[in-house]
């Protein structure tokens, strides 16, 4: 196999750094007799350039040193300042303008990176916005380091509130700890570090666009860094060792090597040629280069030089002797299969011994065939059991090693605090437990979500979601279903609350009840109904009304997010029964009603479920009676007229009387048009008889 060392095509200086090791590189060449050059800080994150400088006359200085220099520049010692790619804060600035303007012999050269400028512009720009409007409504988020140069510089531009995070799970865990909730109802500004991880960028950006409402996103990484992390990851997946160059407090280096270190795990970081001493394997056949914005080129090429004389001019008789070591108990070793027998597969070690595979450590499941799991050529990891020289194999483990990495899973998910899915295989007194990549993981009874008291068994057989929490000594873990309960809860919470309105309809089921009203659970958050909103008629007792589990359509009658409270109503227009009465009932109909009371001037009487009318007592006779009772009785059903409707006052007014009047009126019309037939009648039988007697 041909080997080979690449560097990459965007390592070294930015243009922002070269730019700023330019300006002060002919500031030494061309300085005039007695001048005096100091950089505000150290030029760049490499201590063997920074000694360079050194060397040749270029000292450092502080903000807090500027008076004392500017007062100290003279005709024949002028003084001149480079000011870093990382640029400086406002008032730094200021007091270098200052000064630089009070005396001729003292100077500043601003070589701040364009990119960084672009930021400081941001920053003050959207503070100036926000204050032009008279509104303190922003606030700015950055991704970085706090005490990062580039940070303060443009923190001293925004004057309103601002939180620096240097991963999105540390803003995330701000915003779980409630340290960002009064920040709700501002915009937040957005920005990064411009050497910042790409990765840890977009979740930064998705959290944002998640928990606030219309925020202000400025992609602010660097298009070098962009392209440098994206060059560094390519050539990682390309080569099977990578060497990061840079300085050990250089963001950018450190953004590098963790990218390399994620994909390629043979991955050093080194300041200097001299540090690759002894690192580098030698089964090496494709080394990859990557470096910092602030490493110097000549470093560059002497540990590409360095590589070069290391892997491509080995001595490979000399390897080849070197990869026949013997192996020793306990190492781990890759191995090709050479042959695949019944009950075991040998390996090709690249050793003095030949590796040897039971199929009991390669499976627990004895009717498995070999053949189906593996071919010839394919590569294997195993554990070293034991090794017999005078034999010539090695008896190998696979599941050792399966076990050791779903293990480092595991561990890895405690670390990054990542939820899992595992099934509950089994409960105990103290809780269940729950197996993760092949590994059980022991959730005490407090943290696996089933309220306390209950009998947390019917766990068991279902597949849940949890968090690792804690890594114990001989491979124990402890997980909580619970924290995961929590925080989807929370998100539930949260949407919820965002977009709830008031007349919104929920059906939802009664959680619980109190002498005041009933508790609705509308998903995730309660509710309640006030006794007198549970329906229209009178109630003294909700439990007479609804029941525990009860399910319920409610609407949403008055929303306090503030406070988050919610007041419920049952009572619709539509159920409203002076609704459902005027809209069955007008002046003039007759119903049929039941008493329901009597009083003394006159009697109630039920039209429809909930309306009552007034019979008044002078209304429930056609002559004085001396008191209702001595007509009525409760419970009797008569029909009235609707002699009155007060829509305003919600009143009724009924009349029996009407009714037996007119049909007294009625009896008198029928009995006079009777009288008066019979009479026409009689005419016509005597004007008949006068007839005949006529004739």
């Amino acid at each position: 196999m041909k080997k080979e060392v690449i560097v990459a095509k965007n390592a070294g200086f930015c243009f922002g750094v070269a730019r700023a090791t330019a300006a002060v590189e002919k500031e030494m060449a061309e300085r005039v007799p007695g001048e005096r050059i100091y950089t505000l800080g150290r030029l760049i994150h490499n201590e063997t350039y920074n000694r360079r400088l050194e060397a040749g006359g270029v000292r450092v200085a502080s903000t807090e040193e500027i008076p004392a220099l500017a007062a100290s520049a003279t005709v024949s010692s002028p003084v001149k300042v480079f000011v870093r790619a990382h640029g400086m804060t406002r008032e730094t600035e200021a007091l270098l303008s200052h000064h630089a303007e009070i005396n001729p012999h003292f100077s500043f050269v601003d070589c701040t990176c364009s990119y960084v400028k672009k930021i400081h512009r941001i920053t003050a720009g959207q503070w100036a916005e926000a204050m032009a409007e008279g509104k303190d409504d922003r606030f700015l988020i950055v991704l970085g380091s706090e005490s990062h140069p580039e940070v303060i510089g443009f923190l001293s531009r925004f004057e309103g509130e601002k939180h620096v995070f240097t991963t999105a799970e540390a803003m995330e865990t701000a915003i779980s700890q409630g340290k960002l909730e009064h920040l709700c109802s501002k915009t937040p500004i957005l920005i990064a570090q411009t050497t910042q991880n790409l990765v840890e960028w977009e979740k930064i950006k998705k959290l944002t666009q998640k928990t606030f409402k219309n925020p202000l996103i400025f992609d602010t990484i660097c298009s070098v860094t962009e392209s440098r992390q994206k060059e560094a990851a390519d050539l990682a997946h390309e080569c099977d060792f990578m060497v990061v160059i840079g300085g050990r407090d250089s963001s950018n280096s450190a953004k590098l090597y963790t990218i390399c270190k994620s994909i390629c795990a043979d991955t050093v970081w080194v300041e200097q040629a001299e540090e690759l001493q002894n690192k580098i394997p030698f089964s090496c056949n494709k080394a990859g280069v990557v470096a910092g914005a602030s490493t110097p080129h000549d470093i560059i090429e002497e540990v590409s030089n360095k590589m070069s004389e290391q892997v491509l001019n080995e001595n490979f008789a000399e390897m080849l002797e070197e990869s026949l070591k013997t192996l020793n108990t306990g190492d781990t070793v890759v191995g090709t299969i050479t042959a695949i027998n019944a009950g075991e597969i040998q390996l090709d070690l690249g050793a003095k011994v030949t590796g040897v595979i039971k199929q009991a450590q390669i499976t627990d499941d004895p009717s498995a065939s070999l053949e189906e799991m593996f071919k010839i050529g394919d590569e294997v990891e195993a554990f070293v059991i034991r090794v017999s020289d005078v034999e010539g194999f090695a008896e190998l483990s696979k599941k050792r090693v399966d076990s050791d990495k779903n293990w480092q899973k595991v561990v890895e998910a405690c670390e990054t605090k990542e939820n899992v899915e595992g099934k509950v295989v089994a409960a105990n007194k103290g809780g269940v437990e729950v197996v993760i990549f092949n590994n059980k993981v022991f959730v005490p009874a407090r943290f696996t979500g089933v309220p306390r008291g209950q009998d947390f068994s019917v766990l068991v057989g279902q597949t849940v979601t949890l968090r690792v929490i804690e890594i114990k000594e001989g491979k124990k873990a402890k997980g909580s279903i619970s924290i995961v309960q929590a925080e989807e809860r929370r998100a539930r919470e949260k949407a919820f609350w965002e977009t709830i309105e008031e007349g919104m309809v929920f059906t939802g089921k009664v959680k619980s009840l109190t002498s005041y009203g009933a508790f609705v659970d509308l998903g995730g958050v309660d509710g309640m109904v006030h006794a007198s909103e549970l329906t229209w008629k009178r109630v003294s007792d909700p439990s007479k009304v609804v029941s525990i589990g009860d399910e319920l359509t409610v609407y949403v009658k008055k929303l306090n997010v503030e406070d988050k409270r919610i007041s419920l109503s049952c009572k619709t227009a539509e159920t409203n029964p002076w609704y459902i009465f005027t809209n069955q009932y007008a002046v003039g109909d007759v119903a049929s009603v039941k008493i329901v009371s009597l009083m003394p001037f006159g009697a109630f009487a039920e039209i429809v479920e909930n309306v009552d009318g007034l019979i008044h007592i002078s209304q429930i006779a056609d002559h004085k009676i001396g008191k209702p009772e001595d007509v009525l009785e409760v419970g009797q059903v008569v029909d009235v007229k609707i002699i009155d409707i007060d829509n305003e006052k919600q009143k009724v007014s009924l009349s029996i009387r009407a009714l037996i009047e007119e049909a007294k009126a009625l009896i008198e019309a029928t009995e006079a048009a009777e009288a008066e037939a019979v009479e026409e009648v009689a005419e016509v039988v005597e004007e008949t008889a006068e007839a005949t007697d006529a004739e």
